[in-house]
């Protein structure tokens, strides 16, 4: 069970730094699969763009939502061992 929680995570963690580097490339941004990533990852990723404003030229938003991911990530894990304990 842990093995597949972690390895959604991680998933989503890739589709998350794929999409950022999309965003380095201008032609990228208009492919189908850029597309289909920003349905995936912008709904998470719009959270933390309206918390924190950019820095000029730099946007950290997507740094603070890895690390919230990875949070996430923990207390997921978390409330599985409760529950999995719990029920043996």
């Amino acid at each position: 069970m842990y093995e597949l929680v972690h390895w959604g995570f991680y998933l989503y963690y890739i589709l998350i730094i794929i999409y950022i580097l999309l965003s380095w490339v201008p032609q990228a941004r208009e492919t189908p699969i850029a597309y289909f990533l920003a349905r995936l990852v912008e709904p998470y990723l719009s959270i933390f763009r309206n918390l924190i404003p950019p820095f000029g030229m730099l946007d950290i938003s997507p740094i603070v939502a890895l690390i919230a991911l990875h949070f996430m990530e923990y207390g997921v894990f978390y409330i599985l061992s409760l529950v999995i304990g719990w029920l043996t």
